[in-house]
């Protein structure tokens, strides 16, 4: 049995066609949801690139983890992940495109790792040669013949709303290269192995620099206006940054919003279409049948929902990922709503579907037992949190209401998510949530939780001691 993971970067959970979007085309992931097992109330517990990824690679928690927010250059000192377990149990394991370990060269359980991070400011800082720890950029320049050429010639920041069409060949886009060195991988494999192919997209993740055809598709498409709670003011609205590029709250003008939104989704759809041929290409080696196949993503993008954009923060359009999974054994036409499920799940899931053992100590679960329906969920509630605008961010969820605490200024916040999926309302705190969060909280280095109450206003840290 063959499985192939595949990661995108900050895509969107409810960015599906399946999931009934209203923008985002993607034929063939809606395809592969038929085909498989879609798991609708799937989440990151800690919505950033670090900490999110450091669960999925792991299995464990962000407090098992110790990763509470997003801090560069902490080494990844993990000896059991999900690709030193296949690589332990006979697979060749490969993997392609963002890892967003430190070292950067860290192979973290893989045999072999190509590597592309996407525009880092941590590795990018001079006089540091990038090509060391960039596996793209180098291949880029030969292929153009230009020694200085980079996927940052067009300018477009990486946390940037700005958007515009990539300025090379769409065969040298960094998505692309990651199909057509996964190609490669299927084609010099060793066939007396199973494999475990790890596929790291870096979009739709900004920079917004889809294909001109891709970013063209939804330019001039009417897109509804984005969801903005009628608490969004008052919560958010002191920490709005309008004058920034890459701002985390903000009203952009109608044309810029367009256009950020032209360039997500454009990525989207490229991906969309990217992954036909990589399954196609498994096919024409008759693998199709014998490979499981996972979709995630590490967060979303809140993208002007309640005027925020990027990620971190609980609401939906950040914290709720895709998470499909198709292959044998995995019911077909199936669709999980009741139950929560996590990044940290991942592991142990493709580690039962392949039939490995799963080691012992991990936080997640396998969905398999839900997926089969022998099982109705995996955990009564999620926890998750995240270290940002100078306190942590808590929210506890089972997927029918989610309850939100902001350590900081000790707001609390409930929605109803079955009648308010966009999370307009806000019903306000409530007492056995609270009795939950504090269960979860007592104990922790923090002092979030003395006496058997909430504290705010307690110092945080994106690192646990």
């Amino acid at each position: 049995m063959n499985v192939v993971l595949i990661c995108v970067d900050q895509w969107r959970g409810d960015a599906l066609g399946c999931e009934g979007h209203p923008i985002a085309m993607t034929p063939h992931l809606d395809q592969l949801a038929a085909e498989g097992t879609r798991f609708a109330r799937a989440y990151a517990a800690t919505p950033s690139c670090i900490p999110a990824r450091a669960s999925l690679y792991t299995g464990l928690s962000q407090t098992s983890t110790r990763k509470v927010g997003y801090r560069d250059g902490v080494p990844f000192d993990f000896p059991v992940t999900i690709a030193s377990e296949f690589t332990k149990g006979g697979y060749q394991t490969q993997a392609i495109g963002k890892l967003h370990v430190f070292p950067e060269r860290s192979q973290i359980g893989f045999q072999n790792v190509l590597l592309h991070d996407g525009y880092l400011h941590f590795a990018r800082k001079k006089p540091r040669d990038i090509g060391l720890v960039d596996d793209y950029l180098p291949w880029l320049r030969e292929k153009t013949g230009d020694p200085k050429a980079d996927y940052f010639d067009n300018g477009v920041n990486c946390n940037s709303q700005v958007a515009r069409p990539w300025d090379k060949d769409e065969a040298l886009h960094p998505s692309t290269w990651i199909v057509s060195e996964a190609q490669e991988f299927l084609r010099r494999r060793d066939t007396r192995k199973p494999f475990f192919l790890y596929l790291g997209f870096h979009r739709p993740h900004p920079p917004y620099d889809p294909p001109q055809w891709a970013f063209d598709q939804y330019l001039h498409d009417p897109m509804p206006a984005p969801p903005v709670g009628e608490w969004a003011a008052d919560v958010l609205g002191p920490l709005d940054d309008s004058w920034r590029a890459d701002p985390s709250v903000a009203q952009l003008s109608p044309r810029a919003l367009q256009r950020a939104r032209a360039g997500y989704f454009g990525h989207i759809s490229h991906i969309d279409l990217l992954l036909n041929r990589f399954l196609e290409t498994l096919a024409e080696y008759g693998l199709r049948q014998n490979t499981i196949i996972c979709f995630v993503s590490d967060h979303g993008e809140l993208l002007g929902d309640h005027h925020a954009f990027r990620k971190v923060l609980p609401y939906e359009g950040s914290a709720r990922v895709p998470f499909l999974l198709q292959g044998p054994g995995i019911p077909s036409r199936t669709v999980i709503t009741d139950a929560v499920a996590e990044l940290r799940d991942v592991m142990p899931t493709l580690l039962d579907a392949a039939g490995l053992a799963v080691p012992a100590g991990l936080d997640g679960k396998s969905l398999l037992p839900v997926a089969r329906g022998e099982q109705a969920w995996v955990r009564e509630y999620l926890h998750g949190e995240h270290v940002c605008f100078g306190q942590s961010v808590h929210y506890l969820t089972d997927g029918r209401e989610k309850y939100i605490w902001w350590s900081g200024t000790g707001r609390e916040q409930r929605f109803d998510l079955v009648q308010d999926p966009h999370e307009l309302h806000d019903l306000g705190p409530d007492l056995t949530w609270r009795e939950r969060l504090i269960a979860t909280l007592t104990g922790r280095p923090e002092g979030f939780v003395e006496k058997g109450a909430l504290v705010a206003g307690q110092g945080v840290s994106a690192l646990l001691p």
